[in-house]
């Protein structure tokens, strides 16, 4: 019964873990194939959205998150960004969110931000965000998530979470080391992803594609699991066996 708390920790560390995974695949799985933004949707928002404000300028932009560059079929894979004014308009935030709730927009949520809060709203097939970085608010639109794209990633979500649940579980029982390095190996591998993709939950919910993280992180992670793996391998390498048993020099001296 001692031991208990520990299996338990353990199996909700590898559910958390794998969990997380889970979920990065399952929403890169279920955002493919998204559709191209239509062309009369994308003029007439920012006009509905932001009544009397007139853009400074407009550009098309390609996904990029965490060093990774999108597919214009992925969710998030192109945008179309319309820049207000040389500084953040803060105004903005509130004539937005007053007329996507009189449109009948959905999804209607706060974005954190530095200066100040913006807000999202999704209709017709378009997730449309207000921001306010410094250099001046910005308006970007986006393609929603396909059909299918939240049971995808629960689906992921939940099959990560058991695999690592049972996984770790057996870890937690096991006092061999080569168990417990792997289990070690694990962490230290999806534990920065898993930070990361929580924050970046935290603030865009699955708004925004969370596993470029995973991918970004690859570089980095690899050769981070590979020297401690060698390391691992040497470490077990030079533990006596404890098979062979320990000659006692005085019990031999005697004996002789």
């Amino acid at each position: 019964m001692g031991r208990r708390p520990g299996y338990v920790a353990m199996a909700l560390l590898g559910a958390l873990l794998f969990g997380t995974a889970g979920l990065a695949l399952g929403s890169w799985y279920g955002g493919r194939g998204t559709e191209p933004l239509s062309a009369e949707a994308t003029r007439s928002a920012p006009g509905e959205l932001l009544p009397g404000v007139e853009p400074s300028g407009a550009t098309t932009v390609q996904g990029y998150r965490y060093g990774v560059w999108l597919a214009a079929d992925d969710v998030g894979g192109s945008r179309i960004e319309f820049q207000y004014g040389d500084g953040a308009d803060c105004a903005l935030s509130e004539l937005m969110r007053r007329a996507a709730e009189r449109r009948g927009w959905r999804e209607i949520r706060r974005v954190p931000g530095a200066s100040c809060d913006g807000w999202r709203a999704e209709r017709d097939g378009m997730t449309v965000t207000l921001t306010h970085p410094a250099h001046g608010s910005r308006l970007s639109i986006t393609q929603s998530a396909p059909g299918g794209f939240r049971a995808a990633t629960i689906t992921g979500t939940l099959l990560g979470a058991v695999a690592g649940a049972v996984l770790f579980g057996v870890v937690a029982r096991s006092r061999r080391p080569v168990p417990l390095l792997v289990g070690t190996l694990v962490t230290v591998a999806l534990f920065p992803g898993a930070a990361l993709t929580w924050t970046d939950l935290a603030a865009n919910r699955l708004a925004e594609p969370v596993w470029p993280v995973w991918r970004g992180l690859a570089p980095v992670l690899v050769p981070l699991w590979l020297v401690l793996l060698l390391i691992g391998v040497i470490v077990l390498a030079r533990r006596r066996d404890p098979a062979v048993p320990v000659t006692d020099p005085v019990a031999t001296g005697h004996a002789g």
